[in-house]
C-alpha cells in the first residue's frame, strides 16, 4: 500500500477510536466515570501515550537513518563517477570511449531512477548494471600503460570502479523498508485506544470534535511522513537528482 492509503487507515483508525469512546461514554455506567476512576484510566492512558510516544520516535529516527544512508550513498557514487572520469582524463587520449561509456552509463541511470514522467517507478535492480560496469572495467584492465604513472592511474581507475559498484549494491540491499510493520500496527493501535480515551471524557461540543479532529488529521499526517521518507525513490520525498546531473554535467570536460 501507498504512504497516502495507510495515513487514511490510520485517520480511520484513530477516527474510530474517538466515535467509539463517545459512544461508550453513553452507556457506560455513572459510576464507572467517577473521580476515581477517571483517574486511573488516566493514567494507564498517559503511560501508553509515553510508551506509544517512543516507540514511535524510534520509527521516525529509523526511517530518517535510512533515508540518510540512501542520500549519501548516492552522493558518494556521484563523487566517485567524476573522480574515475578524472583518473581517465589523466592516463591520456586513448581513454575517451571508456570515458563516454561512463557517460552513457550515467545518463542511464538518471533516466531511470529519475524518470521525466513522475507516474513511472524507479528502477534500481543492479543486476542489469553489472554487465554494464563489467564492460567497463574489462576496458581498463585492457589499457596498456607504457610508463609508471599511467600503471597507477590504470590501478586507481579499477578501484574507483569496484568502490562504485560496493555502494551501488549496498543501495539496492537497503532498498527494504526500515519501518517494522508490527511496530506500526502497534503504534496505530495504541494511538486508537488514546483517542478512545478522548471521546470517553471529552464533552461533546463542536470545538472539542474539531481540536480532536485536527488532532487525528496530524498523527495521520506524521505517519505520511514517516512513510514518505522510508521510500527515498518514490513519492514526495524523493532523492534528489542533483548530485548525479552535476556529475553527468562536468563529465567529459
Amino acid at each position: 500500500m501507498t504512504p497516502t492509503e495507510i495515513a487514511l487507515i490510520v485517520f480511520a483508525c484513530v477516527c474510530g477510536g474517538l466515535l467509539f469512546g463517545m459512544l461508550l461514554r453513553a452507556v457506560m455506567p455513572a459510576h464507572h466515570l467517577s473521580g476515581d476512576s477517571a483517574d486511573v484510566i488516566k493514567l494507564g492512558m498517559g503511560l501508553i501515550a509515553t510508551i506509544a510516544a517512543l516507540v514511535l520516535g524510534l520509527v521516525i529516527a529509523s526511517a530518517k537513518s535510512s533515508y540518510d544512508t540512501q542520500d549519501e550513498a548516492f552522493k558518494h557514487i556521484a563523487v566517485k563517477v567524476l573522480l574515475l572520469d578524472r583518473e581517465l582524463a589523466q592516463y591520456g587520449p586513448e581513454t575517451k570511449e571508456t570515458r563516454d561509456l561512463v557517460r552513457r552509463i550515467l545518463a542511464g541511470k538518471v533516466d531511470e531512477i529519475w524518470p521525466e514522467e513522475r507516474s513511472q517507478p524507479a528502477r534500481l535492480d543492479t543486476s542489469e548494471a553489472a554487465p554494464v560496469v563489467g564492460e567497463l572495467e574489462g576496458r581498463i584492465g585492457q589499457l596498456a600503460p607504457h610508463n609508471d604513472a599511467q600503471r597507477w592511474l590504470q590501478s586507481r581507475a579499477l578501484q574507483i570502479t569496484g568502490e562504485i559498484m560496493e555502494t551501488r549494491w549496498f543501495v539496492s540491499g537497503g532498498m527494504g523498508s526500515s519501518v517494522p510493520l508490527p511496530f506500526l500496527v502497534v503504534v496505530v493501535f495504541w494511538l486508537t485506544i488514546i483517542f478512545g480515551s478522548f471521546g470517553l471524557f471529552a464533552p461533546r461540543n463542536a470545538t472539542v470534535i474539531a481540536v480532536l479532529f485536527v488532532c487525528a488529521l496530524s498523527v495521520a499526517g506524521a505517519m505520511f511522513l514517516i512513510l514518505e521518507m522510508d521510500q527515498p525513490f518514490r513519492g514526495m520525498m524523493k532523492i534528489s537528482s542533483t548530485p548525479f546531473r552535476y556529475t553527468l554535467s562536468h563529465l567529459g570536460q
